[in-house]
């Protein structure tokens, strides 16, 4: 037995049906560099394994690895169970590209998306079942109130599409929150036009109140007048697209108004 632990937020997805679906979302060839975070009591692995040699496993309790090692006996002899924590663990040791499968722990799906991020050169595709509120953030789009800091990081790098919702009843035991299944697919965009750290320091800062206009949120930017006057500073942060957010970079830049980045 695997004991649902409440301190690392597991909630055992039973539903073969729903997990078909998962696992049918994932657009992979057989030779593919699969990584599936939390397998837990393996629900996805089992469809999983037989189609990809190359499937990884990335787990961090000790009850679901034992689970793991006695009924997937190829992966474990091939050394691709691997004991740890997805946020600390090295990925450059897998093969790119990559591909991410699972059913995200609730309490880190968020930091899990900032670790995509980082790898977003090695990942490529990233198929995920989530919480429904952070599934609806992340694929809103701008003018949305759920229009937030993850959806324009992941949207510059991503291709977002919202799969299907996943009701609570499928799970042991129930989450008291609604999930959704989400696909993130690797766009075309090699790197911004514009200084990273910045973009990423204008975004953040930008909806960190985000019911004041740009003017107000983006104050500890000093920006200069000139900047302040443009049009866009009478707006919020969730009226501006990704586009908008790297060409408003590019301004702070110009204008040397970003201070220490």
């Amino acid at each position: 037995m695997v004991r649902p632990k409440k301190f690392l937020g597991q909630h055992f997805l039973h539903d073969k049906g729903i997990a078909q679906k998962i696992v049918d979302a994932l657009r992979v060839a057989p030779e593919a560099t699969v990584l599936e975070i939390g397998p837990g009591t393996g629900v996805l692995t089992r469809l999983l394994e037989p189609q990809l040699p190359a499937l990884h496993l990335i787990e961090l309790d000790r009850e679901s690895i034992a689970y793991l090692h006695q009924h997937f006996p190829r992966l474990r002899m091939a050394n691709q169970i691997h004991e740890g924590d997805f946020l600390e663990m090295d990925l450059t040791r897998f093969a790119a590209p990559l591909h991410i499968i699972g059913n995200f722990p609730y309490n880190i799906s968020s930091q899990i998306f900032f670790r995509v991020l980082e790898h977003r050169q090695q990942v490529v595709q990233t198929v995920c079942m989530i919480q429904k509120e952070v599934a609806d953030r992340i694929a809103s789009r701008e003018g949305n109130k759920t229009y937030g800091i993850l959806s324009v990081l992941l949207q510059a790098f991503y291709n977002i599409e919202y799969l299907f919702k996943v009701p609570p009843g499928v799970f042991t035991p129930p989450p008291k929150v609604q999930s959704a299944v989400i696909r993130l697919i690797r766009n075309e965009r090699t790197a911004l036009p514009c200084n990273e750290k910045l973009f990423y320091r204008v975004v953040k800062q930008a909806f960190q109140t985000r019911r004041k206009t740009l003017r107000n949120a983006l104050k500890n930017l000093n920006l200069p007048p000139s900047l302040t006057a443009h049009a866009w500073m009478d707006k919020r942060a969730e009226q501006l697209s990704v586009e908008n957010f790297i060409e408003l970079t590019l301004l702070v830049e110009q204008h040397g108004a970003a201070g220490t980045i």
